[in-house]
């Protein structure tokens, strides 16, 4: 069942980023971050057991957000899930008016087949590019930018 992630939460998430950081290029969040953020988390978890797999959906600004920390741990993979977390936020995109989503991936063969297509770093507003200098990577990024329009 996917759905918003709730505070207690928060542990396991951070748990999932770290985990899996530098093997799937997740940056990783601080506690504080996540407990400011949580609103922007969704998780896949089935009644009381563990989470399957977690996606977020950030603001950046009044027609764009951002889909990041998309992550299935490896034993729930191939079901669909990742699909299904990032239809979840996308959802709320819409439903919040947004006019397009980005995200900063090295996955480009997951999310092309979700409608998303590569753009010019230039092409995304300067204002995403202020977290970049808490990355691991910074700046040698060799993520790329996709862009999926919502709204025509």
């Amino acid at each position: 069942m996917i759905r918003k992630a709730k505070i207690q939460e928060v542990p396991e998430i951070r748990r999932i980023l770290q985990e899996f950081s530098r093997q799937w290029d997740v940056l990783p969040r601080t506690l504080a971050e996540l407990y400011t953020q949580l609103r922007d988390y969704f998780v896949c978890r089935e009644d009381q057991g563990p989470i399957q797999g977690i996606a977020a959906l950030h603001i950046f600004w009044e027609d764009l957000g951002e889909i990041r920390s998309v992550v299935v741990l490896p034993e729930f993979q191939k079901q669909g899930i990742g699909s299904l977390l990032v239809d979840s936020c996308l959802e709320e995109a819409r439903n919040l008016g947004l006019k397009q989503v980005f995200v900063l991936t090295a996955q480009l063969d997951f999310f092309q087949r979700l409608g998303f297509r590569e753009v010019p770093r230039d092409k995304l507003p300067r204002i995403i590019w202020a977290e970049c200098v808490n990355c691991i990577k910074f700046p040698d990024c060799d993520e790329l930018p996709m862009v999926l329009h919502l709204w025509q």
